[in-house]
Order: C-alpha cells, then sequence, then structure tokens
C-alpha cells in the first residue's frame, strides 16, 4: 500500500478505540478505506513507460495506450471519488493531458481536468448541468483523441443527465423510491441507465469515434464495468424490459414520464441502450483498477502485524443488512466455541453490498449501521462467552446512506438488558435498541450509544467494509501459559 500525507480521520477516534479489539477493528476498517483513495490507486495500477500509459486492474493483468499516438487526451468521469482520481491522474500525466471534467460531491484543485459539483445519493440540478459538460467534452472529442473516463462509485447518482421527456423530479422520486424498495445496485442501475443520456454506454456513444480507456475504482459486487456508476461506456446486456421487471418485482411506484418512457422502450420506439455488438465500443476498454478487495488486502495485512489471524469471509457479501449481521455474529461465535472457521485471536473481514428494504415511516440509518445494530444484539444475545468481540462496519465513501456517519462500530457489550452493561459510552437499553432495528431508525440508537463512525467524505468508494475481531479466549492468553 502506497503511504499518503492525507490520512483518513474518525472523529473521537481515542473513543471508539477504547480496547484492543475495538482499536483494531477501527484500524482494519480505515486502513482498508486509505488503500483504496485515487492518490495510492494511480501510483500503484497506474504509470507511463516510454509514452504508453500501463494499467495493472485489480486481478492483476495490464493494459496500455500508446499516449503518443493521440492528438489530444482529455478526462471525464463521476463519483465520489472521481475529483481525486482526477488529481492523482494529472500528477502522474501532467501536460499530457489536455482538458476535461469530472464530476463529483467530494471537490478538490486541479489544473487541467474541471472538476464539476453534484449529489449523492439523489440527484440534483447541480448534477444535471455537471453532466452536460462532461457529455460535452465527450462529444467534442475526435476520431484522433483519447477520452480517459474516470468511472467510481456514486457516478450513478452524480451523473444525472435524465433522458428525454423525464425530467429531474422523476429522477429524484425514481431513485427515492429504488434506494428504499432493497433491490440491488445491479437491479437499481438496470432501471437507472434506461432514464438516461449517459448512462449504460451513453457517454461511450457520445465520444464516438474516439477511443476511450475507462478507469474504474468498484463499488459493486463482482466489479461488473456495466454495473459501476451505471456503465457510461460500457456496453449494457440490460433492456427497457429488464428496467420494468426490477419496478414490478420490488413493487416500486414511478412517475407518468418514467412509466412512459419504459413503455415507449419496450415498444421499440425508443432506442435500446447500446449493447456489446454496438461499433460504439470498438475502441472503448474498462478495466477496474481498485475495488473491494483493494480495501480487503488492506485490512488484512493490518490484521497479520497485530498478531491476529485474518479470515476474508467474502467481498460478495449482499442481502438484508440485519439478515447478513446474524451470519457474521454466528461465524465469530463459531471462532470462539471451535475454532473454526479460524482460531482466535482473529480477525473476520468481508466486504460488498447489504441493502436495507423501508417500510413505512422509517427512520434513520444507513445498512452499515443496521449491520452493526443487529451484530451488536446478535453478539449479545449470544452470552458471556462472547469475550470482547468488536465490529466495525463501513461505507467506504463515508457516507452511509443519507446520513453524516460512516457506519459504526460496537462490540458484545453494547447492548445491555437494562442498559447497565456499560456506563462509558452511554449503553443501549436492549429492548430499545431492538425496537430502533425494527424501525429502521439505528441512526438515533447507535449516536446514543457513542457507536457511530464519523469521517467525512473518504475520497474514495469501493462500497461496504466490515471487520469482526474475535480475541483470544483466557485460555489462551498469554498469562494462561505461564
Amino acid at each position: 500500500m502506497t503511504d499518503r500525507s492525507d490520512e483518513l480521520t474518525v472523529a473521537d477516534r481515542d473513543r471508539h478505540a477504547s480496547d484492543p479489539a475495538r482499536e483494531l477493528a477501527l484500524d482494519c476498517v480505515t486502513a482498508g478505506v486509505e488503500a483504496a483513495h485515487p492518490a495510492g490507486v494511480v501510483a500503484d495500477a497506474l504509470a507511463v513507460e516510454d509514452g504508453r500509459l500501463v494499467v495493472t486492474t485489480v486481478d492483476g493483468r495490464t493494459a496500455s495506450r500508446d499516449l503518443n499516438g493521440y492528438d489530444r487526451v482529455v478526462v471525464v468521469g463521476a463519483g465520489n471519488a472521481a475529483g481525486h482520481f482526477a488529481a492523482a491522474l494529472e500528477g502522474l500525466l501532467g501536460d499530457r493531458i489536455d482538458g476535461g471534467a469530472v464530476v463529483t460531491d467530494d471537490p478538490v484543485e486541479t489544473e487541467r481536468v474541471a472538476v464539476l459539483p453534484g449529489d449523492h445519493p439523489t440527484p440534483s440540478e447541480a448534477g444535471v448541468e455537471s453532466a452536460r459538460r462532461v457529455r460535452a467534452v465527450a462529444t467534442d472529442a475526435g476520431a484522433s483523441d483519447l477520452v480517459i473516463g474516470l468511472i467510481t462509485g456514486g457516478g450513478s447518482a452524480l451523473l444525472a443527465a435524465p433522458a428525454a421527456g423525464v425530467g429531474l423530479d422523476d429522477l429524484r422520486e425514481t431513485t427515492d423510491a429504488l434506494l428504499a424498495s432493497g433491490a440491488t445496485i445491479a437491479e437499481i442501475n438496470a432501471v437507472r441507465k434506461h432514464l438516461s443520456a449517459v448512462k449504460g454506454g451513453g457517454l461511450a456513444r457520445a465520444a464516438a469515434p474516439a477511443d476511450a480507456l475507462g478507469l474504474a475504482v468498484s463499488d459493486v459486487t463482482g466489479d461488473d464495468p456495466s454495473v459501476i456508476a451505471s456503465g457510461p461506456l460500457s456496453p449494457d446486456p440490460t433492456t427497457y424490459a429488464d428496467a420494468f421487471a426490477v419496478l414490478d418485482r420490488h413493487g416500486v411506484g414511478v412517475p407518468p414520464a418514467v412509466e412512459e418512457r419504459l413503455d415507449r422502450g419496450v415498444a421499440g420506439e425508443v432506442a435500446e441502450t447500446p449493447g456489446p455488438d454496438d461499433p460504439v465500443f470498438d475502441g472503448v476498454a474498462v478495466r477496474v483498477v481498485a475495488s473491494a478487495r483493494t480495501a480487503l488486502n488492506a485490512a488484512r495485512e493490518v490484521a497479520a502485524e497485530r498478531g491476529y489471524e485474518p479470515l476474508v469471509l467474502s467481498s460478495r457479501v449482499r442481502g438484508e443488512a440485519r439478515e447478513a449481521a446474524k451470519t457474521h455474529a454466528a461465524v465469530a461465535e463459531e471462532c470462539r466455541a471451535a475454532g473454526d472457521p479460524v482460531d482466535p485471536p482473529a480477525v473476520v473481514l468481508s466486504a460488498g453490498e447489504v441493502t436495507v428494504t423501508l417500510g413505512d415511516d422509517p427512520g434513520r440509518g444507513g445498512p452499515n449501521q443496521e449491520f452493526a445494530l443487529s451484530a451488536a444484539l446478535e453478539l449479545d444475545a449470544a452470552g458471556p462467552d462472547g469475550g470482547g468481540v468488536a465490529v466495525a462496519s463501513v461505507d467506504t465513501d463515508g457516507i452511509d446512506g443519507s446520513t453524516d456517519a460512516a457506519g459504526a462500530l460496537v462490540d458484545d457489550r453494547l447492548a445491555g438488558e437494562d442498559g447497565s452493561d456499560r456506563d462509558d459510552d452511554g449503553p443501549l437499553d436492549r429492548e430499545a435498541a431492538a425496537r430502533a432495528l425494527g424501525a429502521h431508525d439505528a441512526y438515533g440508537a447507535l449516536d446514543d450509544a457513542g457507536a457511530l463512525l464519523r469521517t467525512g467524505p473518504t475520497g474514495t468508494n469501493v462500497n461496504d467494509l466490515r471487520a469482526v475481531v474475535i480475541p483470544a479466549g483466557a485460555d489462551d492468553s498469554p498469562a494462561a501459559d505461564e
């Protein structure tokens, strides 16, 4: 992992890191977020050799483009990390970049690429105007130019370019309904692609006949380029019919303009998004340069350095947040009881995309907060043999749901029957915590307990990251061997 000066800051860090297990859980997720920052990613994954831009992907493959073979190199992009990505790329390519524009909600200073404002997770007027400018840069590129696309998590909302007949309010209402429905990001983006002028290969269509090289920081399970930021430079395997099926499957109501757009698409009255055989992709390639695996590898290194046995459970955890938490708690209990699948002291790591299906009148929170609250209740239910297990769960962009928290750090002593088990952080009453979880109001309960992790925008987004720290039991401690 490349060292950087702009390390992630966690508010009230000393209070959160009040014992070794909690400190390690926090350090694991912090290291993961830092490893996925574009400054380190560009240093580790990109290089210029004899005038060629060489790209190393997350799976170790390489690709290159001869920068000297193009009249101009322009940069476009969108996402939570797009501004930092553009700044890091400028540091590498310097005056080889002839201009460009990216849209983000985490702006930074740049010299050659305009960093434009947008909003996440719900699109805004600012995002619409910024998307227009990004699309104009791509459209202006000629056959002898190279368009470098910086594609990162959050780009679906930030690159807001409503299709003809669809207004911004229509997009906002549809986005909010999809996010509350429990649909996966792939399902949500199948709908978004068919309501946009740039998603689902639309930006590649605008850039043609220029060549394009997409550099993606993935925030989606499986790292499918057609799903990351709704695949603006990638062929779209989904159809208008698929988009309708998502709405039907999750019972999502949409504005009349959206329904009419999809109806016309199914009827063949509106052109489909470009598919794999479309010639607009003849000079286009998209390479994933950072993902949840990037974060997991860094977290694993931290655990090993502290003398804990690291186990990556999966980089593809998905489903309802509260249910995924129960599985992680069960794994921690099995480690303590039987030394399987790993013997303590151990750190169980996972990443992926958990979701929350909201009912009527939900409270505040996000998937990682709901995961943490559910884990605290499950670990407490295991009784006194929990052994100080700590759980940190964060969204790596620093924004869990629509709150000011990245996630939460809890342990197996957080929830007591009467709130008496802990008195340092304002412990949770078990019954009140269970009610908060049932009402999807994890934010308030965790905030009262001092468990919320606040980082502010992190400059990256590789989705959720979790660390479950299982210390050695009393019989395994160094003192027991003396």
